[in-house]
């Protein structure tokens, strides 16, 4: 495994660095419907701080957010639960990526977007850890890309395996943020970009 990527989270470094929120919408709060038993309540908060703090700092946001062609799903586009979080609602000028895929690259123009704003650098938040989130940190990576994910503004539920092998919300997250960590990016806590 080799990686050309800073060890610590540096702002002096980061040129514009553009936040990206991945598929924060009400659908998630069904937890039965994904699984159960969603690890890290604070996920939702640190989203919303790190949102406040690109604001604040007039930097630039991407939302993403997941419209499922699967008619029972959640994150169907005309669904209430499909909408993103109030607490994390795009404001004007910020915006909204639609996806069908688990990445937030496929069928979208966000890495456009980033090219016209001359961003190379992309700080990721959302849900879930080992889908969405680790897809698409994965891809943005192999786009050239220099990635941190917030691992504590993150989220995932129960799985099973496929010989019915329970694992829970945790592992799963730790695994998942294990998997990309040092190769992919570099996973960081909300305190280290806030203080």
């Amino acid at each position: 495994m080799e990686t050309d990527m800073p060890a610590t989270f540096d702002t002096t470094s980061l040129i514009r660095p553009a936040l990206v929120l991945i598929d924060w919408q009400n659908g998630f709060d069904d937890e039965e419907f994904w699984g159960g038993n969603r690890n890290n309540p604070q996920a939702n908060q640190n989203a919303a701080k790190l949102l406040d703090h690109w604001r604040s700092n007039d930097l630039p946001i991407a939302h993403v957010v997941h419209h499922s062609l699967n008619p029972k799903s959640p994150l169907r586009r005309e669904k209430q639960t499909g909408q993103i979080q109030k607490a994390l609602t795009p404001r004007k000028g910020e915006p909204v990526f639609h996806k069908r895929e688990n990445g937030a690259f496929v069928g979208t123009d966000m890495d456009g977007y980033f090219r016209r704003l001359n961003t190379n650098r992309l700080v990721m938040s959302g849900l879930t850890t080992n889908h969405c989130v680790g897809t698409s940190v994965r891809m943005a990576n192999n786009r050239g890309y220099n990635v941190h994910l917030v691992g504590d503004a993150c989220a995932t539920f129960d799985r099973t395996g496929p010989d019915g092998t329970h694992y829970p919300a945790q592992l799963i997250h730790d695994m998942a943020l294990s998997d990309v960590h040092g190769e992919f990016c570099q996973v960081i806590g909300i305190t280290d970009i806030i203080a």
